[in-house]
């Protein structure tokens, strides 16, 4: 299996990726201040059930191409990196609109549907196909045993750090949704750092190497 000294790495920069603000992280922050912190945290296990489902499809299939081919290696991480410059930019463009919506109807936060959204923006995130298409496959050693199990079981450690994650966020958000509501102000702020966080992230990917 994967030795000790290569998880420690593995679990140091993948906290380090998934502790950034990306779109899921968003999200959530934006549940947590409209619906509170019971939402926000529904919201967090949808987003990690979708990438429940990128992880089994890079482990069973993308994964092994990315292992073999150079050229789709990275090909995938200059359209990952493009893709979070993208979504840094736009975050910054519309920090200023980014508002705090009173939705306090039943239907806004019945819990089926909030998982349900939290888990099709997390199977279409970017950064989860990203971490476990580009990342994943640079810490799995084949002679450690079978590749696919070493995938699956790094997906779900991830998986099981985003969820803890994405879940601080919500709580914090929730509890502070009354001070965050009552200036644009704030709200903005959080909008502006995010993006030029994904920016910052996105062009340090694109210069990154395989190893």
């Amino acid at each position: 299996m994967i030795g000790l000294d290569r998880l420690a790495v593995f679990l140091t920069v993948v906290a380090v990726l998934i502790a950034v603000p990306g779109p899921s992280v968003l999200f959530v922050v934006s549940r947590g201040v409209a619906l509170g912190r019971r939402a926000a945290v529904s919201t967090a296990v949808g987003n990690e059930a979708g990438l429940l489902v990128q992880v089994t499809l890079v482990a069973f299939g993308l994964g092994n191409v990315l292992e073999r081919s150079l050229l789709v290696f990275s090909v995938l991480k200059f359209a990952g990196a493009l893709y979070l410059v993208y979504l840094g930019v736009q975050a910054w463009r519309h920090r200023k609109s980014l508002a705090v919506a009173e939705q306090n109807t039943p239907e806004a936060g019945r819990p089926g549907r909030v998982l349900r959204e939290g888990f099709i923006v997390g199977l279409s995130n970017p950064k989860g196909l990203l971490i476990f298409g580009a990342v994943l496959p640079q810490f799995v050693d084949p002679s450690a045993g079978n590749v696919q199990v070493q995938l699956l079981l790094l997906g779900m450690i991830c998986v099981v750090i985003a969820l803890i994650s994405d879940a601080t966020w919500g709580l914090l958000a929730g509890s502070a949704r009354k001070w965050l509501a009552r200036s644009p102000h704030r709200l903005s702020w959080i909008g502006g750092t995010s993006g030029v966080v994904m920016v910052g992230l996105g062009i340090r990917l694109a210069f990154s190497g395989r190893e």
